[in-house]
């Protein structure tokens, strides 16, 4: 008796499920009715104007579906991207400014397309510490943008956003570096930072960089390195924290090494040795000091 009313249930329900779906289908062949392209096209921008975006993107795509070969439809079809760009599907974004670059290479606002492409990427730059393919796409796609269109109307924003973009990278540079020297991997933290110094040598991260340069050349002994990035970072940065770092840092230096030679009675030491330290570290000292005046 109980399968009989199991079965009964069965087929009550695929027989809902049925209706439902036939419903559902019925609703869809309602709701296609054809209407004049102005109409369609006036709708999704006042959807668009509403910040309706979704609503705007369907009323866009059915520009297209309805009237393929009017110029709306040419139109429509970068708007669409847009819209999609607006509710952060940016793949599908991208692949219709792309479709548009390639059916409309020659059109009067391509240069917008290739803009757009560059935004998706754009807005999905990660955190210094995690993946940075969104931002070396970012680059390349602000760059090609500048390349192939240099009086475009988004040229200027594109080069503020590859300068903010370039400081991205130069911070994600010195993460690496900060944690290759916490590591005491000093070799391959000064590479990290000299990339910095001579790739990204425009942004904010370039004192920090310079400074780390100098403590480290001067750490593993390689003191004419360590003078010339110390001469650097006194003559551009010298009202920098990292200015006033590296010179604290040296004063240090050399008054623990005094302190030091003293409590070890300095004759007894390496005298050549100590000497030509403390003429390297005065070295130092005086170009922060030139540098001041």
């Amino acid at each position: 008796m109980k399968s009989i009313t199991n079965i009964t249930n069965v087929l009550v329900i695929l027989l809902f499920l049925f209706i439902l779906s036939c419903s559902s289908k019925k609703n869809e062949e309602i709701e296609y009715v054809e209407r004049d392209v102005d109409e369609i096209y006036n709708t999704a921008v006042d959807h668009m104007n509403n910040e309706k975006f979704i609503s705007a993107a369907k009323e866009f795509d059915e520009v297209e579906r309805q009237h393929p070969y009017s110029i709306w439809a040419t139109r429509a079809q970068i708007m669409s991207a847009y819209v999609k760009y607006k509710i952060q599907e940016y793949d599908i974004a991208i692949g219709a400014a792309q479709r548009y670059i390639d059916l409309h290479p020659g059109a009067d606002d391509v240069d917008y397309a290739y803009y757009l492409i560059a935004l998706c990427y754009y807005e999905r730059i990660n955190d210094v510490k995690r993946d940075q393919s969104y931002t070396l796409q970012a680059l390349n796609s602000f760059k090609n943008l500048n390349n192939r269109f240099p009086n475009s109307r988004y040229v200027r924003d594109a080069n503020l956003k590859i300068d903010l973009i370039n400081d991205h990278l130069a911070g994600k540079e010195m993460d690496v570096g900060r944690t290759y020297l916490e590591l005491n991997n000093y070799i391959a933290a000064i590479n990290r930072f000299k990339n910095v110094v001579e790739l990204y040598s425009k942004t904010t991260h370039v004192p920090e960089a310079l400074a780390r340069l100098t403590e480290l050349y001067l750490y593993l002994g390689i003191y004419d390195q360590a003078k010339i990035y110390a001469a650097v970072l006194g003559h551009n940065y010298n009202k920098n924290k990292w200015y006033k770092y590296s010179y604290e840092l040296f004063v240090d230096l050399r008054n623990n090494k005094i302190s030091f030679a003293e409590e070890n009675e300095l004759q007894k030491l390496d005298k050549e040795k100590n000497d030509s330290y403390f003429d390297f570290i005065d070295e130092i000292l005086n170009i922060f000091e030139n540098e001041k005046t």
